[in-house]
């Protein structure tokens, strides 16, 4: 695979962060409402702007893109049905370093989005570099045929663990994390034994 194809991978906090989606369809919705649970500060911009968008916790401008748009941006999506809008957004983006996402348009992006599974804190992302978007989305789906809401109570439970060796002054570094992920506490916890699932992991830690 040619290097310019190989993506380095990252989980952008966006919280509090201008983040411009350019569009006012369903594909800007589906990247509104992704920004929006991260917490992002989100303005949308296109002459026609859907009421299911208006609703949401962003702040839009009914008008036509303008070049300048992105000057307090922090991240860009171009989302609309005309190549010429969009590829101003990317040369605009460019030019005053906002990474900018062209919906369907690998060749005019400074950075992709993976298809994505969240279970609580638990974020599993699966990216093609551009290459299939629904080669992405099918992997997804069979990571989350076997990984559901359960994953996120482990999660709570090994960041308890954590959280109370430290207390207790011990290194989370020499624990062996591994043994208690490869007993049955999965298996415990899908089945609601949460409290004999925590007994379990106290016994791989000590």
């Amino acid at each position: 695979m040619p290097v310019e194809d190989v993506l380095y991978p990252v989980s952008l906090v966006v919280a509090g962060k201008r983040c411009v989606v350019v569009g006012g369809g369903s594909v800007a919705a589906r990247k509104i409402r992704g920004l929006v649970d991260a917490g992002a500060d989100v303005l949308v911009i296109a002459p026609q702007i859907s009421e299911e968008i208006k609703a949401l916790p962003v702040k839009v401008a009914e008008r036509p893109y303008r070049r300048g748009d992105l000057s307090a941006a922090w991240l860009a999506f171009a989302t609309t049905d005309d190549e010429i809008v969009n590829r101003q957004v990317y040369t605009d983006g460019h030019d005053v370093r906002v990474w900018v996402n062209v919906a369907d348009d690998p060749e005019s992006c400074s950075f992709t989005l993976p298809a994505l599974m969240r279970q609580g804190p638990v974020t599993v992302a699966v990216s093609t570099s551009g290459y299939s978007p629904a080669l992405a989305a099918w992997i997804r789906e069979r990571i989350s045929a076997d990984l559901g809401p359960e994953v996120a109570m482990l999660a709570e439970l090994l960041s308890e663990a954590r959280d109370a060796l430290k207390a207790s002054g011990r290194s989370t570094e020499d624990v062996d994390w591994r043994r208690a992920l490869d007993s049955d506490m999965l298996d415990l916890i899908r089945t609601g034994q949460t409290a004999q699932a925590r007994e379990r992991l106290q016994a791989c830690l000590s």
